[in-house]
């Protein structure tokens, strides 16, 4: 209960002089919207099945390439971890993706799968790819060499190394790149939104920018940020649940 207290009562804060600031003339209500304001237009589009479709859209988006990208990625990493060949190879490429800016890859994307959900779903795998090959290498990169060679030492072949001793090494860090992975896997799929899709969050928020619908605005900016927030926080769950020893 304190540790819950403890992180609801700044954003309460926030809401709650805002409300009062709109009330007493402070806020100009076209610009700032109260959050009562927020709350009646959101049970509104809920009532419609508007925010519920938006909402889908995204997060079908967002997990469909999120799954596959980071699967890919992390199998990548820890080949990259456990053969220097192949890490010399493939770092350099995977180095040059990580500091291109993804959207500006979406018109070469679109050129060659066509202007779609897979284009958009491919862009999201490619930054939660890139990320997860990277925080699986330094995930592998960072396991204590002498548990690795105790484990040699004792007969055990390279498959049992891997799986007793390079895993339960590296999963904390690798869960640390999952929660990271996932949400730039939030950032891109709201931002292609923004500029190539009819529906979705970032949709929505342009729309609403573009008609100025002030509340609808807001309600996509406040539905992201909390979104993102829970998924963190279920990450780190599942983190405490699968690799205890982390914490």
């Amino acid at each position: 209960m304190k540790r819950t207290l403890t992180a609801i009562w700044l954003p309460i804060l926030i809401l709650g002089a805002w409300e009062i600031g709109c009330r007493f003339g402070l806020l100009n209500p076209l610009i700032f919207p109260p959050p009562s304001a927020l709350l009646h237009s959101g049970r509104d589009m809920i009532a419609r099945g508007e925010l519920q479709q938006h909402l889908t859209a995204t997060l079908t988006r967002m997990f469909l390439g999120f799954l596959i990208g980071s699967l890919a990625g992390l199998a990548c990493g820890v080949v990259m971890g456990l053969a220097p060949w192949f890490r010399r190879s493939v770092e350099p490429m995977i180095s040059g993706v990580y500091a291109t800016p993804k959207l500006s890859l979406l018109p070469m994307i679109m050129l060659f799968m066509g202007v779609g959900e897979p284009a958009r779903i491919f862009l999201v795998a490619v930054g939660c790819f890139v990320l997860m090959a990277m925080h699986g290498l330094d995930a592998l990169r960072n396991v204590n060499k002498r548990y690795v060679e105790m484990a040699f030492n004792y007969g055990a072949n390279r498959a049992t190394v891997v799986r007793k001793v390079y895993l339960p090494a590296s999963l904390p860090q690798m869960f640390t790149g999952l929660r990271i992975a996932l949400g730039r896997g939030l950032t891109i799929t709201i931002a292609l939104e923004l500029v190539s899709c009819p529906d979705g969050l970032g949709s929505m928020i342009w729309i609403a920018w573009q008609t100025f619908y002030t509340e609808k605005l807001y309600i996509g900016v406040i539905l992201s940020a909390a979104l993102g927030t829970l998924l963190h926080f279920s990450l780190k769950h599942l983190e405490s649940r699968l690799a205890p020893w982390a914490h």
